[in-house]
């Protein structure tokens, strides 16, 4: 049974940084896809950013160039850096993997992720 857990979540001022990472253990396919996704209260959830095993990346518009999805193979671990935070950024955070290629970002936040994390939550805040 595979079970995402995700930490790193907490508070920064904007302009700050945060790393989250999310806990992949036993999740060994050859061609996968990860991804992270956000809500905000009162807000549809949000395709942040995703990553396949041909390490191909895919964001959100308004992220891009702040934020980085990568993993390690080794360690088991998904991550999402974010830099520069804005206090649009807050939200719960939370993590999602599939067998199988990632669709195009539209479909993303649609996809049929067989594993969830439960969520870390991000607050940006001066």
């Amino acid at each position: 049974q595979v079970k995402l857990e995700e930490s790193g979540g907490g508070s920064a001022q904007p302009g700050g940084s945060l790393r989250l990472s999310c806990a992949t253990p036993g999740f060994t396919f050859n061609i996968w896809c990860m991804g992270w996704f956000r809500q905000a209260p009162g807000k549809e959830r949000e395709a942040v950013a995703a990553i396949d095993s041909d390490d191909k990346h895919t964001y959100l518009d308004s992220v891009k160039d702040r934020f980085i999805i990568s993993r390690d193979m080794a360690k088991n671990l998904l991550y999402l850096e974010m830099n520069s935070l804005k206090p649009e950024d807050t939200a719960m955070y939370s993590c999602a993997a599939v067998h199988g290629v990632c669709p195009p970002y539209r479909l993303l936040v649609h996809h049929p992720w067989r594993y969830r994390g439960q969520g870390t939550q991000v607050t940006v805040s001066s």
